[in-house]
């Protein structure tokens, strides 16, 4: 009966010896598996973090391009300010050219009928006194 308890009792000695391996062996690989979700999780931040700098450099980028385009943008306007003075004496500059032409044409005018007057006065030599009466 002794025998039997002490083959019970090393029976039961080696399984806790396998209760405290197949323990050990649960945990460990507990362990790794956390262990390698964090070190995931850590690499997935690691490539945020370098993603945010990335984006935070093109946003700086976007800054400078901006700043450059609002000087671009005050230079055109104060240019396009000095070419509204321009564009302002060019159309005085056509007014007067248009009233310059309305005047040429009176006068071309006039002086096709003076020609014409002459040729007739020419022509005819005995009606001079009653032609340089109508002009």
């Amino acid at each position: 009966a002794r025998r039997g308890i002490s083959l019970y009792l090393l029976s039961m000695a080696d399984s806790r010896d396998d209760l405290a391996e197949s323990l050990q062996n649960l945990f460990t690989s507990v362990s790794t598996m956390v262990k390698s979700e964090l070190q995931g999780t850590n690499n997935q931040l690691d490539l945020l973090e370098k993603m945010n700098l990335r984006v935070a450099s093109e946003y700086d980028d976007l800054g400078d391009v901006a700043a450059g385009l609002r000087v671009f943008a005050e230079q055109m306007k104060s240019k396009s300010g000095g070419f509204d003075e321009f564009v302002g004496q060019i159309d005085a500059i056509e007014k007067q050219v248009s009233e310059f032409e309305a005047v040429i044409s009176v006068l071309d005018r006039y002086v096709s009928v003076l020609e014409s007057k002459i040729r007739t006065e020419y022509r005819h030599p005995h009606h001079s006194s009653s032609s340089s009466s109508s002009l």
